[in-house]
């Protein structure tokens, strides 16, 4: 009979870069993906995404403009047990912390009312061709099939002729989609990653990027994303009414992000 145990999460994070996650880490095993990126240690706002791998902030947008977001590019500061970054538009506060075996992060969205916006942690995971992606339910999914904003829908896992609960081998392909569920599970061998986030009155799906060396097109890559959001679209311009997170008469949008990691014995 095979049994299933929770193991201890770890996170440590980047000030200084965006406050970004650097390090992932359950009974040993590293669950981000990283590549050397020389861009990253200095690129300012409004520059074009240094794709240095970990975990990135993205907010207000994760495609359209600022590429990525605001948050990432900009140096963060700690007060107490909070960190902050302030973005013309907006501020936003996370307070990471441990329960129990998971990592769970707070966070807490100023900005005018009626703001709307888009946040997905940018989760960039080291994961073998054999790795699944579990959702559970039917959840609908919004495949994007190239760069723009133009969305095939369907019953998950699979849109279009395209399987997404699959990685496998390198095949040239690099597709986006978005899940309208909550939370994601990430099975590799015995090992599974378990995310999910929780927003009160706002829309929340998880986002898959799933790269196997199709882009970019002059010095395409293996990496895979997959990142619980806020919001139902990449770029906060191309959504309609609830596909994107809408800023309260309270001036605050909360939220919180759940990681957790099982092993199978």
């Amino acid at each position: 009979m095979v049994s299933v145990i929770r193991l201890p999460v770890r996170v440590t994070t980047d000030l200084d870069h965006g406050g970004r996650w650097t390090s992932l880490t359950a009974a040993g095993r590293e669950w981000l993906w990283h590549r050397d990126e020389p861009r990253r240690a200095h690129v300012r706002p409004g520059e074009l995404f240094a794709d240095a791998g970990g975990l990135e902030e993205c907010v207000p947008t994760v495609r359209g403009v600022p590429d990525h977001g605001d948050a990432w590019s900009r140096s963060w500061r700690r007060a107490g047990d909070e960190d902050i970054v302030e973005c013309p538009h907006f501020r936003l506060t996370r307070r990471i912390g441990e329960r129990g075996d998971a990592v769970v992060a707070d966070y807490t969205l100023a900005a005018e009312h009626g703001y709307r916006f888009v946040w997905a942690a940018h989760a960039l995971l080291d994961l073998s061709p054999a790795a699944r992606i579990g959702v559970a339910g039917p959840a609908v999914t919004r495949l994007y099939p190239d760069e723009g904003d133009r969305w095939i829908a369907d019953a998950w896992p699979t849109v279009d002729g395209v399987g997404l609960d699959r990685l496998g081998p390198d095949d040239a392909s690099a597709v986006g989609a978005v899940v309208l569920t909550p939370r994601v599970s990430v099975h590799d061998g015995s090992d599974s990653l378990h995310l999910s986030v929780e927003a009160e009155g706002q829309p929340a799906s998880v986002a898959l990027w799933r790269n196997l060396r199709g882009f970019p097109q002059d010095a395409p890559y293996r990496s895979v994303g997959v990142e619980p959001m806020l919001g139902r679209v990449f770029d906060r311009a191309a959504g309609d009414d609830g596909d994107t997170a809408v800023v309260p008469a309270t001036g605050e949008v909360t939220w919180r992000l759940t990681v957790t990691a099982t092993r199978r014995a």
